[in-house]
């Protein structure tokens, strides 16, 4: 069974046919267009066994950029657009995804007792809920996961780190990201 046979096809095709409205099937990404990329997240988020929100937070996660992505299929003022489209818990994962400032939240997760999100669009830090964490992990693990096996440079330069990051999180971690991060990078250096 590949990964889109969890996937229902008139379950997400509203939400791709918004996605290749806003070109994400013309912005080139690792294995192919934009839109192929949140295809294989949301199909390993299911996989993984998340909940619909997750997935579709997964399947728009780009939706307003990414501290790794500058492009964005929306502004932050469009974000009730996303709300009609995949709820309002798909859409605040998808901004707080969005939201992350890397480089000061991921040294952070999983050393700090009390995880302290950046906010890259407003400066300012918050703690989001256990269940959102749990989410945005997941959301990392499979978008990095893609990523990585489609393009073996940035697997090789920052797959390890990664890995250190996801290990120090295993616990908020689904099982089965664990195992595919584990088997893929638990032996690397």
């Amino acid at each position: 069974m590949t990964p889109a046979d969890h996937r229902s096809a008139p379950a997400w095709s509203h939400v791709e046919e918004f996605l290749r409205a806003h070109d994400a099937d013309r912005i080139p990404h690792p294995g192919g267009t934009l839109l192929e990329h949140l295809a294989r997240v949301a199909d390993l988020l299911a996989a993984w066994g998340t909940d619909s929100a997750v997935q579709a937070a997964g399947l728009c996660h780009a939706a307003y950029g990414t501290d790794g992505f500058d492009g964005a299929l929306l502004a932050l003022d469009e974000r009730e657009v996303l709300v009609e489209l995949v709820g309002g818990r798909a859409e605040a994962l998808v901004y707080l995804y969005a939201s992350c400032g890397r480089a000061a939240v991921y040294p952070r997760l999983g050393r700090d007792e009390v995880p302290l999100f950046h906010d890259r669009f407003t400066g300012q830090d918050h703690t989001p809920p256990e269940e959102d964490l749990r989410a945005f992990l997941a959301i990392t693990a499979a978008n990095e996961l893609d990523v990585f096996t489609h393009n073996a440079e940035l697997a090789d330069r920052y797959g390890s780190a990664l890995y250190e990051f996801l290990s120090r999180n295993r616990a908020l971690l689904p099982a089965a990201a664990w195992d595919a991060w584990h088997r893929k990078f638990g032996q690397v250096g």
